[in-house]
């Protein structure tokens, strides 16, 4: 026989729900102002400010971005790329890194953390960074630049090595027994036990790549490299500059050069795919923050 739940109870889960379901709508509302606001004209923007529904649907913000679609595809291309690419190596580099500071059979773990935590605290700036990457490794125009400076980070090696300590040396122990060495120890039993880990970490990685725009602003010159984030913001800046023209030049009002559609039909092209992601993540990366955390 099912039991039934007191009314105290049944009570606290509507009002639970309800404002959960309230906090969601709000986080959603700003998503759909700007879904809603790429499919608007630039004049009813300009002239009635943005609605949840357009009074016309108008595509122009996205033929504006889609008149050259080669460029589109290219730049998304090198934008999975590079996402991908770098998204494994940092996995790797970030997981062996973090296995081996966090093994208390390493004398030295330590000291080297203690030097990757100092790197949090300073930083050498811009200007060296720049003069490292062009002029001593000769990485100008290079997909290198902007794939390599972020495969580590300090952060994520922490984080990466408090979530390996909760996992028991007893596990490392009996293998060892068996006759198992570092590597199969690493591959075979820390790598499967670190998911949640790997997939926090390699979602912090994953977006850093999709939404870095600023190393192809300083080192990548040739138009065919350009990743997505920067090919955007190039559109972004040609459509302010040529809005500027038209303002200056024409002494009518209502002009319908795209600039604040584009905006958000930008908004939507970068950010729809890693937002689809997300959710197939979220509950290892809710995982992967509390277990260090609670067992580090």
């Amino acid at each position: 026989m099912r039991r039934q739940k007191d009314p105290g109870t049944m009570l606290f889960m509507a009002i639970a729900y309800t404002t959960i379901a309230l906090l969601t709508l709000l986080c959603l509302l700003p998503f759909w102002l700007i879904i809603s606001g790429s499919f608007t004209s630039e004049n009813e923007i300009i002239g009635e400010g943005f609605k949840f529904w357009p009074s016309e649907l108008s595509i122009d913000a996205y033929k504006a971005v889609f008149r050259n679609p080669e460029q589109i595809y290219r730049a998304y291309t090198v934008t999975i790329c590079l996402t991908l690419v770098g998204t494994f190596l940092g996995l790797f580099l970030t997981s062996m890194a973090g296995y081996v500071i966090a093994r208390k059979d390493f004398k030295y773990r330590n000291s080297i953390a203690f030097f990757m935590y100092f790197t949090t605290l300073f930083s050498g700036g811009l200007i060296p960074w720049y003069i490292l990457i062009v002029k001593y490794l000769e990485w100008k125009d290079s997909y290198l630049a902007m794939l390599i400076p972020a495969l580590l980070s300090a952060w994520n090696i922490i984080l990466m090595k408090n979530f390996m300590k909760s996992i028991p040396d007893s596990i490392i122990e009996s293998a060892r027994i068996d006759g198992a060495n570092d590597f199969t120890i690493y591959g075979r039993l820390i790598l499967p036990l670190s998911t949640p880990g790997l997939a926090t970490i390699g979602l912090f990685l994953a977006l850093h790549y999709w939404n870095d725009w600023f190393s192809a602003n300083i080192f990548m010159t040739t138009e065919a490299k350009f990743p997505l984030q920067f090919f955007l913001y190039k559109i972004l800046a040609n459509a302010a500059v040529l809005r500027t023209d038209i303002a200056a030049n024409l002494s009518a009002v209502n002009f319908t050069a795209p600039a604040e559609t584009l905006k958000m039909a930008v908004a939507v092209i970068v950010t729809g795919p890693i937002v689809l992601l997300y959710p197939f993540v979220q509950k290892y990366f809710v995982k992967g923050l509390t277990i260090g955390a609670v067992k580090g």
